[in-house]
């Protein structure tokens, strides 16, 4: 059962620690290439500290143990509205494994499943994720973050914690009206002209983020996001994935091509997998990425 502890540090940095919690791993959850505004920070003398700014603040998740984890600069009334759902707290993900081995039986899969548990899939910003994963064709995940942090760094909104600066992901109006140039000025490239046609689609209606939330046809969502210009199905697949909880969604890039052409060659049967299609691809990817190649 969950138990939830708020706590004050004698600098005034309030947090929440909430205890009960199976199936967490902080470090493997910010470190599979869902999100890129997270970074390891050792500032609470934590086993794992990550920090980063979400929906608009900046927080710290850090972990000492199993089934438990604890937010530094958060009360326990956002931990309830924001985080737990943030971090998919309230999604039984024992349940989830469950289904995915029982559905594929492949012993590939049950060390993939075993190797990488722990990780939730994060509930992001819509916007945050569709203009992440624009930046994200053809890029490394070091340049990616440091593109995005210039961005934000830019055209964000300041948030102040501990006498230093975060800043919030930009607006897409904010993005717009600083144009083409000055998107490209970033070290963007080709991409920049695909973010500004995705900041007018929103701005124009023509791309709806509550509406993509509310859908449940997936191939309508897919539809919807590739009517920008430069994203295709496996940027759209990341998109809905992280940022719209679409977990039907199933992104192919380079290490899942990988990864099924070793484990699953004859293709796997993503109507069966449902609702699981996506957290089992994330299984898939941490463990070819991150463990088959290190």
């Amino acid at each position: 059962m969950e138990k939830i502890v708020e706590f004050a540090l004698p600098n005034g940095v309030k947090g929440v620690k909430a205890e009960g919690i199976p199936r967490i791993n902080i470090f493997k959850t910010f470190d599979c290439g869902q999100c890129f505004r997270f970074d390891p920070v050792s500032m609470f003398g934590n086993k794992y500290e990550f920090g980063g700014v979400a929906f608009g603040k900046y927080v710290v998740f850090a972990q000492d143990n199993e089934n438990e984890i604890i937010i530094y600069n958060s009360t326990v009334k956002e931990y309830k509205e924001l985080w737990r759902r943030f971090l998919s707290l309230d999604v039984d993900y024992e349940e989830i494994d469950s289904r995915i081995s029982s559905t594929l039986r492949s012993e590939h899969m049950d060390r993939a499943i075993e190797c990488a548990k722990g990780i939730r899939i994060l509930r992001q910003d819509g916007w945050e994720a569709i203009c992440s994963f624009i930046i994200s064709q053809n890029n490394n995940i070091p340049r990616i973050k440091k593109i995005i942090s210039a961005m934000c760094e830019k055209y964000g909104e300041k948030i102040e914690f501990l006498d230093s600066a975060y800043y919030a992901f930009p607006s897409a109006k904010a993005l717009f009206e600083a144009g083409e140039c000055e998107i490209f000025a970033l070290k963007t490239g080709f991409r920049a002209k695909y973010i500004i046609d995705a900041c007018d689609c929103l701005i124009s209606g023509r791309v709806d983020i509550e509406e993509l939330k509310r859908e449940k046809d997936f191939d309508r969502c897919v539809e919807a996001l590739c009517r920008v210009k430069g994203i295709g199905l496996k940027v759209a697949c990341c998109a809905l994935l992280f940022g719209f909880e679409k977990t039907e969604a199933f992104p192919i890039d380079v290490w899942m091509k990988r990864a099924l052409e070793r484990y699953f060659p004859e293709g796997i049967d993503l109507a069966a997998l449902g609702k699981t299609a996506g957290i089992a691809q994330q299984y898939l990817f941490y463990y070819e990425k991150y463990i088959q190649n290190t």
